[in-house]
C-alpha cells in the first residue's frame, strides 16, 4: 500500500525547524558523495510560459529515493486561478523500488526553497545580524521569511516587492504575527537592502533588481527567485563583488543566468565560485572568513532537497497515521 498526502498534510508534517535541518543534511551528504543527483530534465514552452522540470535524486545514508516533477507557468494565476508553481513527488522504497508515497510538492518546493536560505543564513551570514530583508511578498517569499527567523536572531525583517501597498502591508502583519519579529514593509529595494543585513531575493523578475552599488560590507545575500538560463534577478557588479557560495557549483553554471550572464559578458568565470554549501557545512570550505566580505548563496533547487524532506514527510505520515492508503495495482 501507498500513502496519498495532500498539501494539507505536508504542511503540517514538514515544519521550518525540521526542513532547514533536514535540507543541511542533504546538501551535506551530495557534497559528499554519498547522494546520486542526475541533472534535472528541464523542458520549456514559451508559448504557455511553462517551464517544466523532472527531478530524480537518491540519498543513500538516509535510504531517500524519488522523483518531483514540477512546473512553473507564470500565467497559472490571472488565467487559470492556479498557484505558479505546481509540483508532485513520488517516494519510492530503495530496497524494492516500490512507490510508497505519492505527495503534493508545490507547498514542499517553497519549504525546502525556504530551508535552503535558512541553512545558507546559518552558515554564511555574520552572528550579529540584526536586520534581514526579502525582495518578493509572494507565495515563495513565505516561507523565506519562515526560514530567516528560524535560522538568524533578528530584531527586524523588512520586505517589498512591486504589489500595492494594502498587499504589502497585509503580508508585513502576518508575519509579524506569525514570527513575533517585527516584520516591516521598506519604501523602496534599495532602501532595504541598504538596511539588511541579510537579504533574500525571491521575485519572478527577468532582470535585475538589485544594484552592486546598494551593498554595505558584511552583507549576506540568498539569491534564490531566478532559476533559469537568460534571467536574473543580480546585476552583475554584485556577483562580481561577493564570495558566491552555490547550492551546487555546476547547476548553477548550467541553468544560473544570474552567473551565467556575467560570465558570457567576460567580467566573471567559473573559477572564482568559491563552492557548494555542502562542503562549508561539511567543514572542507571555509565559509564567512570575516564580517566585511558580502557573502551570496545562489540556489536553482535540487532534487536531494525535495526527495529528502519527502521522506521525511512519509516517514512522519506513518508514525501518525496520517494520509489516505492506495493499491496502484487495486
Amino acid at each position: 500500500m501507498a500513502l496519498l498526502l495532500n498539501r494539507s498534510d505536508v504542511q503540517n508534517l514538514l515544519p521550518m525547524s525540521k526542513a532547514i535541518d533536514t535540507v543541511e543534511a542533504a546538501f551535506g551528504e551530495l557534497a559528499a558523495g554519498t547522494a546520486e543527483m542526475p541533472d534535472r530534465t528541464v523542458m520549456t514552452d514559451a508559448a504557455v510560459g511553462g517551464w517544466i522540470a523532472y527531478m530524480p535524486a537518491y540519498l543513500k545514508s538516509g535510504g531517500a529515493l524519488g522523483v518531483k516533477a514540477v512546473t512553473v507557468y507564470k500565467e497559472n494565476p490571472t488565467k487559470f486561478d492556479l498557484p505558479t508553481t505546481i509540483g508532485t513527488i513520488l517516494v519510492q522504497d530503495n530496497k524494492t523500488g516500490v512507490v510508497v508515497a505519492a505527495m503534493d510538492g508545490g507547498l514542499l518546493t517553497g519549504v525546502r526553497t525556504g530551508a535552503s536560505g535558512g541553512v545558507a543564513t546559518r552558515h554564511l551570514a555574520r552572528n550579529d545580524s540584526k536586520v534581514a530583508g526579502v525582495l518578493g511578498t509572494g507565495v515563495m517569499a513565505r516561507s523565506q521569511v519562515l526560514a530567516l527567523a528560524e535560522s538568524a536572531d533578528l530584531d527586524t525583517i523588512l520586505v517589498y516587492s512591486r504589489s500595492d501597498s494594502d498587499a504589502k502591508q497585509a503580508f508585513a502583519e502576518e508575519f509579524s504575527s506569525i514570527t513575533g519579529i517585527s516584520v516591516q514593509v521598506a519604501e523602496s529595494a534599495e532602501g532595504l537592502v541598504r538596511e539588511s543585513d541579510i537579504v533574500t531575493i525571491i521575485t519572478s523578475a527577468v532582470e535585475p533588481v538589485v544594484d552592486g552599488s546598494w551593498w554595505k560590507p558584511g552583507t549576506h545575500i540568498n539569491a534564490i527567485g531566478s532559476h533559469a538560463v537568460g534571467v536574473r534577478e543580480l546585476d552583475s557588479a554584485t556577483i562580481v563583488k561577493s564570495k558566491v557560495v552555490c547550492d551546487q557549483v555546476q547547476a548553477c553554471l548550467n541553468e544560473a543566468g544570474d552567473i551565467q550572464i556575467p560570465i558570457e559578458e567576460g567580467v566573471y568565470s567559473a573559477d572564482k565560485i568559491h563552492g557548494s554549501i555542502g562542503e562549508v557545512i561539511n567543514g572542507t570550505l571555509p565559509g564567512r572568513e570575516n564580517d566585511e566580505e558580502i557573502t551570496l548563496f545562489k540556489s536553482v533547487g535540487l532534487a536531494v532537497q525535495d526527495i529528502s524532506c519527502a521522506s521525511l514527510v512519509y516517514d512522519q505520515a506513518v508514525a501518525q497515521g496520517v494520509g489516505l492508503e492506495f493499491d496502484f495495482g487495486g
